[in-house]
């Protein structure tokens, strides 16, 4: 059988590889998905919806929507009605969230709509700095929807009682493959250790994600949000949902793989060195992080909770029985006929939409963070 040539992107991790030895994974992640020319996330339309390779809550329901503007309408109250709301959304894809929000509030929240400036910016095609024109924005809440999930992660692996990091490695003619080695950097060796893991108990060959890029994001954004320290003088909030949970929940001997997955056209698949660029590659977040790091750049914890309390706490199941009372009464009074049965149809979809921005076990259990300054 004769075997593939390698993509253009894999030449270019290999012939790295050749001049500079085994790469982290992080920086073979950091190509396969932000690379200029070939990465995942920066090369033709956004991979995302249900022609794509995955999709978020956004492409499951506008009530998702609904609720986040509910949500930001708390936060303008709160911060005492400024005449200019900017909201920053990163890693904004498409932008479909930000015209259902402003649909929403068009609708539900005029006096909202008129300061309202809701601002776009894809930062996954731009990771490692802030693209956009950062000294003449001053947002009042930074929000973001599956973003950190995709920064580059760091691999480590367990072996009789010392941590491992993970790099990649290539062999002719052109086959990507895992080697173990040090730790790259102190920070990577004693993270674990940060959050007084007992990872040293857990079995052989445990596997787990490090995001260093996770810190570095949380420390950008803060410095947009608040405006440059010692002063900080900025009053606003972060907003970021996510799966992933908080060290201890996260970092257990029953991962024993740790969370990496890969999507390609909605599959799953869990080998990260084959289709570089044309996989997503995500790793659940460590939440832990992200507050302890927002807390040393001046954050307060405001919210941390699942997707489905957040949700339910705003309001979808009281918007899910007004729908069902104005749009599909007909379902009561006229069930047996065409038009009836449509309804009830629509009706069935709309509510198990709902189900699944809330089920426990699925996107109910994405995490809520928002930290206020």
């Amino acid at each position: 059988m004769m075997s593939t040539a390698p993509s253009p992107l894999q030449q270019l991790i290999i012939e790295r590889i050749q001049r500079e030895g085994p790469i982290t994974f992080a920086e073979y992640m950091r190509m396969a998905l932000y690379d200029p020319q070939y990465g995942y996330y920066t090369t033709g339309p956004a991979k995302m919806g249900w022609e794509g390779d995955y999709y978020t809550s956004s492409d499951v329901s506008n009530l998702f929507a609904h609720c986040l503007g509910r949500q930001l309408y708390q936060m303008w109250k709160h911060l005492r009605h400024p005449a200019l709301f900017t909201v920053l959304e990163q890693g904004a894809g498409r932008g479909q969230l930000a015209q259902e929000i402003r649909a929403w509030a068009q609708q539900e929240a005029p006096d909202l709509h008129a300061v309202l400036d809701y601002q776009n910016e894809d930062i996954r095609t731009g990771q490692d700095a802030i693209k956009h024109a950062a000294s003449a924005l001053t947002p009042s809440v930074i929000l973001s929807n599956e973003l950190v999930d995709a920064l580059p992660v760091h691999i480590v692996e367990k072996r009789e009682a010392r941590l491992y990091e993970v790099y990649v490695a290539a062999q002719p003619p052109g086959r990507l493959y895992e080697e173990l080695a040090e730790p790259s950097s102190p920070a990577i060796a004693g993270y674990l250790d940060d959050y007084k893991l007992p990872w040293t108990t857990f079995k052989d060959g445990w596997r787990a994600e490090i995001n260093l890029e996770a810190l570095r994001w949380m420390e950008r954004t803060t410095h947009l949000l608040t405006g440059p320290a010692p002063a900080r003088r900025r009053h606003g909030f972060l907003l970021t949902i996510d799966y992933g949970d908080k060290a201890r929940a996260l970092y257990t001997p029953y991962r024993h793989q740790g969370t990496l997955a890969c999507y390609y056209r909605h599959q799953l698949t869990e080998r990260p060195l084959i289709r570089p660029g044309e996989q997503d590659i995500t790793a659940h977040v460590n939440f832990s992080a992200l507050i302890n790091e927002g807390r040393r750049c001046g954050l307060r914890l405001h919210l941390f909770t699942t997707q489905r309390q957040w949700l339910t706490d705003l309001g979808i199941y009281d918007e899910l029985e007004r729908l069902r009372a104005r749009d599909f009464s007909i379902i009561d009074s006229k069930r047996a006929t065409d038009r009836g049965q449509i309804a009830l149809l629509q009706w069935y979809n709309l509510r198990q939409r709902v189900t699944a921005l809330t089920e426990p076990g699925g996107m109910g259990n994405f995490k809520v963070l928002i930290l206020k300054h």
